[in-house]
């Protein structure tokens, strides 16, 4: 998906709003503290992660379109688990969301901080269903430190392919068109280093509030497992 500036919300594609029925499917599955208590089924799992208070559990709830699927606590950092949804047919989900645990809020405890690092490490490194990456960026503050680690620590499965990713500039709603394209600029030099032949890489302006590209959203989501023929 090519970066575009803030603009009118669209009437929604056909496929957009195919893309917004499979995602209001979504239904709670599983909690893990560690990577050994999830699944090892094989369904394919798209991760959502960003920074604590970066929008991530609104982003997800408004694409599933339900107020609480994913549960946005009043004190940034506060979850804890890894928490799986099943999305697609209630008798056959073909996908799973990953909801992982924000980071980087400062009231954390540090023991816990760096059990989470570890955790959310491994799952990026070496998690073998993990077939995409939606990182939540707050739109006003650009890639932070801890966004370009986490980057980093994804790079090598984003370049060569294996990992799809798209950068959620969350909160645009706050921006003036202005701000918006800068935003927008900034974040496309940040993902040149893993913009590649093999990669999917795409980053969009976004807002839950206004629901600002949403259908965008869900349809390259849809569309990293159920992909169309050529």
């Amino acid at each position: 998906m090519k970066a575009s500036p803030a603009r009118p919300v669209p009437t929604l594609s056909s496929a957009a709003k195919a893309a917004l029925a499979w995602a209001h499917g979504a239904r709670f599955l599983t909690t893990a503290a560690k990577l050994d208590q999830l699944p090892v089924e094989e369904l394919p799992e798209i991760a959502f992660v960003g920074r604590s208070n970066a929008g991530k559990s609104s982003a997800i709830n408004a694409l599933a379109q339900q107020k609480r699927l994913a549960f946005a606590s009043r004190t940034p950092g506060r979850t804890q688990h890894i928490n799986l949804f099943a999305v697609g047919p209630k008798d056959a989900p073909d996908t799973l969301f990953a909801d992982l645990p924000g980071y980087g809020y400062a009231a954390v405890e540090r023991a816990a901080k760096l059990r989470w690092q570890e955790v959310m490490a491994d799952y990026l490194r070496v998690r073998r269903p993990l077939h995409g990456l939606v990182l939540m960026v707050d739109s006003r503050l650009g890639f932070t430190e801890l966004d370009q680690r986490l980057l980093d620590l994804v790079a090598p499965r984003i370049v060569n392919g294996e990992v799809r990713l798209l950068v959620l500039l969350t909160k645009s709603d706050k921006l003036n068109r202005r701000e918006a394209q800068a935003a927008l600029d900034a974040g496309q030099q940040v993902l040149a280093g893993v913009s590649t032949e093999e990669s999917d890489v795409g980053i969009t302006l976004f807002s839950a509030l206004n629901k600002h590209s949403l259908g965008d959203v869900a349809e390259v989501v849809h569309g990293w497992t159920h992909p169309t023929a050529p």
